[in-house]
C-alpha cells in the first residue's frame, strides 16, 4: 500500500499526562511505552497507525469506565 502524502508533519499527541495505567498505556495519550519512546523514527503511516490504536484504546476504556458506574445512585435523593 502507497502511503499518502501529508501536507503537515504529524504531531505527537502527548498532552503532558506521563503517567502509566495498569496496562503500560500513557493515562495522557494512551500510546505504548515503545510508541512513545519510538515516535520520531515512526514514518508517517506508522505515526497514523498508533494515532488509530489510541483511539481505539481511549474508547474501549471509556465504555469500560461507563458500564462500571452505576446508573442509579446508591441511595436515592429525598428531595
Amino acid at each position: 500500500m502507497s502511503e499518502q502524502l501529508e501536507f503537515f508533519p504529524i504531531q505527537s499527541p502527548c498532552r503532558g499526562i506521563c503517567q502509566s495505567d495498569e496496562r503500560g498505556f500513557c493515562r495522557g495519550c494512551m500510546r505504548s511505552r515503545d510508541e512513545r519512546f519510538q515516535w520520531q523514527q515512526l514514518s508517517d503511516g506508522q505515526k497514523q497507525e498508533v494515532l488509530r490504536l489510541c483511539r481505539q484504546r481511549l474508547m474501549r476504556k471509556l465504555r469500560a469506565n461507563k458500564s462500571a458506574s452505576p446508573e442509579e445512585p446508591q441511595q436515592p435523593s429525598l428531595f
